[in-house]
């Protein structure tokens, strides 16, 4: 099973999300749709897939992913071909929408939902597994996309990528996780909760708005880190460079998160991490220099961002167990996704308005620095099990 969704993970991020980047320019060089057009389309996908991730959740927790995640990759395939297809930006939006929902079953909420309930006290390992093969995606399929998209145009690369995705995801989905579905209440973590009851508590909203604002920051963080570097005299392919680095940080972040998981209680683990992220999202806006030193703190953030990737993996299931982790995870990370779509738009706004972008990242870190802050709340009291 866990190779399996690795090689789904690996190769459903590839072209469900990080084909996109690399085709857009090719897509509105050939067919005239602005390019702000085209990324709204991809946009309104990520918050089709916030929307359709809560439902997904309550299925998985039920049923189990194997169904869900199968399916997905059968709905992400066609998604593909119609963006392949697509005689107009009205289709080309449509496909993404249909994306929307195949990246809901199949990316990385279902399969933590999966491993969380078939691995129990082992969770961090497998997660960590899963995150760091993840993180080939972009590895893998941008250059892979590239040369499709140069030798033969950017709707032929969609084509083969559509074929890629269904022969890797759907009879990996359909034919390895074919594992019973453990009983939702085990005794290896906080007594099952009722969602319900969760939702509504203070330790919960709490938490959710700091990851929401946390989510904010760290994708509008990568989105202006090589326009602030420019900013301060890099090069474009230094900064590239930098970016680049940053994610062989998160990688090695992912990594380090099990020896910290093992030494801190999960309260005050979530608020060193976010606080940490505010802090290396400060020094990033606030040292002008030199330009290696910005590079160290690139990687820096790298390293934070790949702790947090795994902190809200294991957010609830620390909290209020793993009965219904589907679907409390999926609740917990929708408006993370919407704060992600948004991202993109919210940096850019603030950069033509507060001057530049050393200044959108104090911004940034003031709001980061609020998540931590909020987080504080976001434990709740352990609670007793009752009965013999």
């Amino acid at each position: 099973m866990l190779p399996a969704l690795c090689a789904t993970q690996i190769t459903g991020w590839g072209v469900l999300h990080y084909a996109f980047p690399v085709l857009l320019p090719h897509i509105a060089h050939d067919t005239g749709w602005s390019p702000a057009a085209a990324t709204g389309a991809f946009s309104a996908g990520l918050l089709v897939s916030a929307a359709v991730g809560v439902p997904v959740g309550r299925v998985i927790d039920r049923r189990g992913p194997r169904a869900v995640m199968a399916t997905g990759s059968v709905i992400g395939t066609l998604a593909v071909v119609l963006l392949a297809l697509a005689p107009n930006l009205r289709v080309f939006a449509a496909a993404w929408l249909l994306a929307g929902v195949a990246m809901a079953a199949t990316f990385y909420q279902p399969a933590f939902a999966a491993l969380t309930r078939w691995w129990g006290p082992g969770r961090v390992r497998a997660l960590t597994v899963l995150t760091l093969a993840g993180g080939l995606a972009s590895t893998i399929f941008a250059p892979l996309t590239a040369v499709l998209a140069g030798h033969h145009g950017w709707r032929t690369a969609y084509l083969v990528l559509a074929v890629i995705l269904a022969l890797v995801t759907v009879p990996a989905h359909a034919l390895a996780l074919r594992a019973p579905w453990p009983p939702a209440d085990r005794p290896d973590g906080p007594p099952p909760v009722s969602p319900g009851r969760v939702f509504r508590s203070r330790p919960f909203i709490l938490l959710t708005t700091a990851f929401t604002l946390n989510g904010l920051t760290v994708f509008a963080v990568v989105i202006t880190l090589v326009p602030l570097l420019t900013e301060r005299g890099a090069s474009a392919t230094v900064a590239a460079w930098a970016l680049g680095l940053s994610g062989v940080g998160q990688v090695l972040g992912r990594v380090l998160y099990a020896p910290l998981a093992r030494r801190l209680r999960v309260g005050p683990r979530t608020v060193l991490l976010l606080g940490l992220g505010a802090a290396g999202t400060l020094a990033l806006g606030a040292i002008p220099g030199p330009l290696p030193l910005l590079v160290v703190l690139a990687v820096v953030a790298g390293v934070i961002r790949g702790n947090l990737t795994l902190l809200k993996a294991t957010a609830t299931a620390d909290r209020w167990g793993t009965a219904h982790y589907g679907r409390q995870s999926a609740v917990l990370a929708a408006p993370v996704t919407v704060a992600a779509a948004l991202a993109p738009v919210v940096a850019t706004a603030l950069a033509g308005t507060v001057g530049g972008y050393a200044r959108v990242h104090l911004l940034l870190a003031a709001i980061a620095g609020l998540a931590a802050l909020l987080a504080i709340g976001g434990t709740p009291r352990p609670a007793r099990r009752t009965g013999g």
